[in-house]
């Protein structure tokens, strides 16, 4: 009998965007999550349903092993995970609704359920891990009164409680690495491989951002930054180069490189252990100085992706970004010099955006000449500023399906055709996939007939 059963509702094919990508990654913060429980001495399983969630199989899993306790321990590195999709959520319910039927208390944590604790609790969940995971986990597992584990919320007399936040740990190096034994790698190579020829694998230096942008949530670790020493994230890219090969390590940080001297630092470390793999990560354009690039090259970074959003500086502003247009420019002319691709992440439809503010976006991507862009648009999501602004104009639809939804939830310049047809066109244009004439003709129709039904 395990004492704890983790598991996570990232389910690739469940995404048809995420599938024809193909480009799954272990679920960090449930290995990190196993981990920490093994080291204070507590049996662990773990089910991955990235490539197969089938409820058959997890009722499988679950006799199998009878845990005392199920965790719903999403990985709080993943994007997909941040974006708190709906199809992810009915998949953790469905899991809950499993586990009711053999008589397992059931747990959840991620940024969906600490958004809507009370839908989670409602679907069957005994409780809500808020907030940094680990040390409540080990709390629950130990079997602590609910009443006194910080960073826990469930029901009561009165409905939803959550107790005291739990207090972040400081010293991220006290984290013991991540289980990696518990999930199949090579399952996630022959992936890989089989889509593009060569395996990435993904690892996290920090936690937290200390920017604040008034659109981006951050439910789990809010505004706090904390970031492992240069010689342990050496080390476990080492680990990564020593135990499976990749050909590509994703630093799936909020920001990396934050600090130059930490950069610098880090670069050293892994000459010192012949730790180089070639690695992307993603960052801000003000910090992607020449000095801080140079290092970022020696350590083997080969992509940087950065948050572009517009090349409006009205909307940046308006977004709280704290950058100037002029410094996406420096940055991509910096790593174009040092031959890292450099990548934009692009955000249209914010609040007051216009015509011509898009102009500007894509005269900003055709000048700079990108590497590749992601391109979505603005979600107002609970606990940001951005979201208290809109919430009276969102309706029922208060989270996008999957990752390829680009729904407006508040009323934008345009409808969600629009800004569907504006991706698909400018994504053909960067990429050279497609027929860019033909999809800006489209956005040119849909923005001239203003006919179309707003979503």
């Amino acid at each position: 009998m395990a004492d704890i059963l983790l598991a996570h509702s990232n389910h690739i094919y469940a995404d048809k965007k995420q599938a024809a990508k193909m480009q799954p990654y272990p679920p960090l913060q449930t290995l990190m999550a196993a981990s920490t429980l093994e080291s204070a001495g507590f049996d662990v399983a773990l089910y991955d349903p990235t490539f197969d969630a089938s409820s058959e199989r997890f009722r499988e899993v679950l006799t199998r092993h009878r845990p005392r306790r199920l965790v719903v321990c999403e990985d709080d590195f993943n994007f997909i995970t941040k974006m708190c999709l709906v199809q992810n959520r009915e998949l953790a319910f469905s899991m809950a609704a499993v586990a009711m039927e053999q008589g397992i208390p059931a747990y959840v944590h991620g940024s969906d359920s600490t958004d809507h604790a009370s839908e989670y609790l409602g679907a069957g969940f005994q409780g809500v891990l808020i907030g940094e995971v680990e040390d409540t986990l080990v709390e629950l597992a130990r079997g602590d009164a609910t009443e006194q584990i910080a960073g826990l919320a469930y029901r009561c007399a009165r409905g939803t409680r959550s107790n005291s936040p739990r207090t972040l740990r400081p010293h991220l190096d006290e984290f013991s690495p991540p289980a990696w034994r518990h999930v199949d790698v090579e399952q996630y190579r022959t992936a890989w491989t089989s889509a593009h020829g060569y395996f990435s694998v993904n690892l996290v230096t920090s936690r937290g951002c200390p920017y604040r942008c008034n659109w981006c949530a951050k439910p789990v670790f809010g505004s706090h930054y904390r970031v492992h020493s240069p010689h342990r994230a050496a080390a476990d890219l080492r680990y990564m180069k020593e135990s499976f090969a990749p050909q590509q390590v994703w630093f799936a940080d909020d920001i990396f490189a934050l600090s130059p001297r930490w950069t610098r630092q880090f670069a050293d470390a892994v000459d010192r252990l012949d730790a180089h793999i070639p690695f992307k990560m993603q960052s801000r354009s003000d910090l992607m100085t020449r000095d801080t690039v140079e290092a970022l090259q020696q350590a083997g970074c080969s992509e940087v992706w950065m948050g572009a959003e517009s090349g409006s500086q009205r909307i940046l502003d308006a977004m709280d970004k704290d950058i100037r247009v002029e410094e996406i420019y420096s940055a991509r002319e910096n790593l174009r010099a040092h031959g890292i691709r450099a990548c934009f992440f692009l955000q249209f439809g914010y609040l007051g955006e216009t015509w011509e503010d898009i102009e500007r976006t894509v005269r900003l991507v055709r000048a700079t000449a990108p590497d590749d862009v992601g391109i979505s648009v603005s979600y107002p999501m609970p606990g940001t500023k951005f979201y208290q602004i809109v919430s009276s104009q969102i309706e029922r639809k208060s989270n996008w399906r999957d990752s390829a939804d680009l729904a407006m939830m508040f009323r934008g310049e345009f409808p969600t055709e629009f800004y569907r047809a504006l991706a698909t066109a400018l994504h053909a244009e960067v990429r050279k996939t497609g027929d860019a004439g033909a999809a800006w003709t489209v956005v040119e129709q849909l923005r001239a007939s203003q006919q179309v039904a707003v979503a």
